[in-house]
């Protein structure tokens, strides 16, 4: 048995004001053939466990390259096909192939490609012809369009959200794949579309339960695998929404209905997957009326992950405005004030100006005396079994009437996924009264645990969770909220 794997992923906000090259991938995550490290990682988690089986079962696996950049805008044409060929051309110099795996995201955008994963799949399709078996990992943030499933033939999402379980899909996609070559069984997709937008984070309830239902079926009269595709909020295509895929064993018909059951479960329960989001003086006032501490504050509005830019300084402003103390906040991008710190060194007392730097969604940049508290160079934050880079970092800490705010600063735009880019820079979180993260929901699986309670505010920034507040020109309407919720459809 031969098969091949390669990974190119982003998530491609078409809103955002931050450009998107090759050069963004090769900074961030660039592993060329037999250049991957000994760990899974976010997109990459097929080659991975592939890497482990073929050395216990034998079969041989070519690697291709491997490409990750940070959210931000849609990825520039002429460099998005030659990231796309240049793992088309490693295939074709690997063939022939029994099975193809591919490590994708699943939200990528080119400046000419609404569904960048969908004509990758496509031309690998064409390469490969139809007796190959090709498996796909999505994020579950991902617009599954009919392309990509009608030219797949194992497609498997994330569970979980925060997405903590990457790897352990992977492992579920080559069991799977190389199940088929061996012709134990004959994987068939049925795609259901709820034709709505909606959060699903699966830290709370219902998407708690619902990720216990999925795996219910699992396993049982034919059903190899179910997802739930959450769509992308910022990514304006035609093909955006939520989409239910289940996976069967030559069952069609019985993989259609349970597409059709769940996702009309989700459609029952739409508006109550997400949590409240709080305006900001209402944020502040819950987490110092709480009775003990740290509160943490997530402000999805000024997510990375999603495209931002992560230096809005609306949140940490009211924090000064209001003299509040035993806070901390980050991570703010900001690079030259980063390297400004690092030359002033820890302990220094100097006169900073920095976030509100990438856009009118910024907010006004702070000037404040500020204390250095903490540096490091090239650090890196836990997500899960990965590792994520934050860059040059540096501890500020701002005096208040109440105290001190401390704000984390980095060089390389990320969101809040562990707490390293906190502690790292000797901002201690025990004693806080306030953290303040800028991340939507995968702050969550390492922050939790330190946290008396999780609150979710609406910082201004600019990837607002409500879909009503961008202008749309490609969705396909019409679609909830924007619209009275229409009947759901079976695509395939």
């Amino acid at each position: 048995m031969r098969l091949f794997t390669a990974s190119l992923a982003t998530e491609s906000n078409s809103f955002s004001p931050i450009p998107t090259t090759r050069r963004d991938f090769e900074e961030c995550v660039y592993f060329r053939p037999g250049e991957h490290p000994d760990r899974a990682t976010h997109s990459t988690a097929p080659l991975f466990v592939a890497r482990q089986r073929a050395a216990q079962e034998g079969f041989a696996l070519i690697e291709g390259s491997c490409f990750w950049a940070e959210p931000s805008s849609p990825v520039r044409q002429p460099d998005w096909e030659s990231m796309r060929d240049e793992i088309l051309d490693q295939l074709a110099a690997a063939l022939p192939v029994d099975g193809v795996l591919l490590g994708l995201h699943g939200a990528m955008l080119a400046q000419a490609c609404d569904d960048c994963e969908g004509d990758l799949v496509e031309r690998v399709r064409a390469l490969v012809g139809p007796k190959t078996v090709i498996g796909v990992e999505f994020d579950p943030h991902c617009h599954l369009t009919e392309k990509r499933v009608r030219n797949a033939d194992v497609i498997i999402l994330f569970k979980e959200y925060p997405h903590t379980d990457f790897a352990l899909r992977a492992e579920e996609l080559v069991t799977l794949v190389t199940r088929t070559i061996r012709g134990e069984i004959r994987p068939t997709m049925s795609l259901y579309d709820c034709r709505m937008d909606d959060l699903f984070p699966t830290s709370r309830e219902p998407g708690r339960s619902f990720v216990g239902r999925m795996q219910s079926f699992e396993g049982k009269k034919g059903v190899l695998s179910v997802s739930l595709a959450h769509g992308f909020t910022q990514g304006d295509v035609p093909d955006q929404g939520t989409r239910v895929l289940v996976v069967t064993d030559d069952a069609k018909a019985e993989g259609d209905a349970l597409a059709v059951q769940l996702g009309e479960e989700v459609r029952e329960k739409r508006g109550t997957w997400r949590p409240p989001a709080l305006g900001l003086d209402e944020a502040i006032d819950a987490a110092y009326a709480a009775a003990e501490g740290p509160v943490v504050v997530a402000d999805p509005s000024d997510n990375a992950g999603g495209g931002a830019a992560s230096d809005n300084t609306n949140v940490l402003r009211r924090l000064l405005e209001r003299g509040c103390g035993d806070a901390a906040i980050g991570p703010f991008w900001d690079p030259l004030a980063v390297a400004i710190c690092h030359g002033a060194g820890i302990g220094a007392r100097l006169d900073l100006r920095f976030g509100g730097k990438a856009s009118r969604t910024s907010g006004e940049p702070v000037d404040a005396t500020v204390e250095v508290i903490g540096l490091v160079e090239d650090g890196w934050q836990s997500f899960g079994t990965a590792k994520v880079s934050y860059g040059d970092a540096a501890g500020i800490r701002i005096a208040t009437s109440g105290g001190s705010v401390e704000v984390a600063l980095i060089s390389h735009r990320t969101q809040a996924l562990g707490t390293e880019f906190f502690t790292d820079v000797g901002i201690e979180l025990a004693t806080k009264r306030y953290i303040g993260v800028k991340s939507t929901n995968h702050f969550f699986a390492a922050f939790a645990p330190i946290a008396a309670r999780v609150l979710y505010c609406d910082g201004g920034g600019p990837s607002s969770l409500d879909s009503t507040k961008y202008p749309y020109r490609k969705i396909t309407r019409p679609m909830w909220p924007h619209d009275p919720l229409p009947e759901g459809r079976l695509l395939v």
